[in-house]
């Protein structure tokens, strides 16, 4: 039986595939404005960052600071904030690691100041366009490949390591 799943969420260990639960709006919103700690994600796939072994269930309860990064398998012209990174907006370059069991770094293209604590229209997390992921292996698994593939990223600033703006 095939699984349609819309999003992705990256922790140290687990690449998470399947559907977030009750979502009324793009993730990034979701991801933004959920007071709880745990998301609910249906028809979850759980990939082992290191054995690339496979767990589905039917539910899985989700910490929200574990995420590092997220990602929505839509359109993302309708994505508020995919929206306004493309207005004429000047984008900083940046380059962001994320230390721990996971080293993992991303550069891309995002809006100046979005990663700052006091930044009040990205909140916990901001969008990062165009992410190019190094530190992270593959392994030859096509679910894991995904994540070098992303048009955008969706990153939680609370997780991050390092920053380093290019501006």
């Amino acid at each position: 039986m095939l699984t349609i799943v819309s999003d992705m969420l990256l922790t140290d260990s687990f690449l998470i595939k399947g559907n977030i639960e009750n979502k009324y709006t793009r993730l990034s919103q979701v991801l933004d404005e959920t007071r709880r700690y745990f998301l609910k994600v249906r028809d979850a796939t759980l990939i082992d960052l290191n054995s690339c072994e496979r767990i589905q269930t039917p539910l899985l309860h989700v910490n929200v600071d574990e995420i590092l990064l997220a990602h929505e398998f839509l359109d993302s012209g309708g994505d508020p904030g995919q929206r306004d990174l493309a207005k004429n907006q000047s984008l900083h370059r940046v380059r962001v690691f994320y230390t721990g069991s996971l080293n993992v770094e991303l550069g891309g293209e995002v809006r100046p100041g979005s990663y700052e604590a006091e930044d009040r229209t990205a909140r916990r997390f901001f969008i990062m366009r165009n992410p190019v992921v190094r530190g992270f292996q593959d392994k030859g698994d096509e679910d894991l490949k995904l994540l070098t593939k992303l048009p955008y990223a969706i990153l939680n600033k609370l997780r991050l390591s390092y920053v380093y703006d290019f501006n």
